[in-house]
């Protein structure tokens, strides 16, 4: 068995210096990318995490205002939730497309759900709200009304809940969001003041 040649990544000796200050210059900026970030964050459930970036304001905003709000947060209605390994994969994919509209200025002024949310979506709305569903009591004047919950998505009747009517950032312009705290160091604030 052939050994391993590591001596081909070992840098030269005039190179050794020079190497290593590179190395913890990208890692230097790698932690501080990760921090300005704020990517520990997203690891949590925390509804404030949505608003990390601006754009998301009027959700939360019209979220906090809703009934949803004492017994929901945002990963409860918009991530799957059928295993533990398709509820982080799906949050990743979702977090990587946003930071990579929201990195190259991308996002829209509206925001629409895309049709893997939408399909969540509607698998959280029957999860939580199955004996709604299925409740006689409440289907006696309609049995047919939420019969055909596979024919069609509980949005397309309950539009509203629990974001109410949100067009854009001016829909909700009173709204009360938690602010990011800036991501200058204080020590750099000071110097640049």
């Amino acid at each position: 068995m052939p050994k391993p040649q590591l001596h081909y990544f070992i840098p030269p000796d005039q190179w050794k210096f020079p190497v290593i200050v590179i190395l913890g210059i990208l890692v230097g900026l790698g932690i501080f990318v990760v921090h300005l970030a704020k990517v520990p964050s997203y690891l949590s459930d925390r509804p404030e995490t949505c608003v990390n970036c601006h754009i998301m304001a009027p959700q939360y905003a019209t979220w906090s205002h809703s009934a949803h709000r004492e017994v929901t947060n945002c990963n409860d209605c918009h991530v799957p939730h059928n295993n533990v390994l398709n509820h982080y994969y799906f949050k990743a994919m979702d977090g990587l497309r946003h930071s990579y509209m929201f990195t190259f200025r991308l996002e829209p002024q509206v925001i629409t759900i895309k049709q893997a949310g939408k399909d969540a979506v509607q698998a959280n709305c029957v999860r939580c709200h199955t004996q709604q569903i299925h409740d006689t009591k409440l289907t006696t004047m309609r049995p047919d009304f939420h019969a055909n919950i596979e024919d069609r998505y509980c949005i397309e009747c309950h539009r509203e809940t629990p974001h109410g009517t949100v067009n854009s950032i001016s829909s909700v312009p009173d709204a009360r969001v938690p602010v990011p705290s800036s991501p200058v160091p204080e020590w750099l604030r000071k110097i640049t003041q």
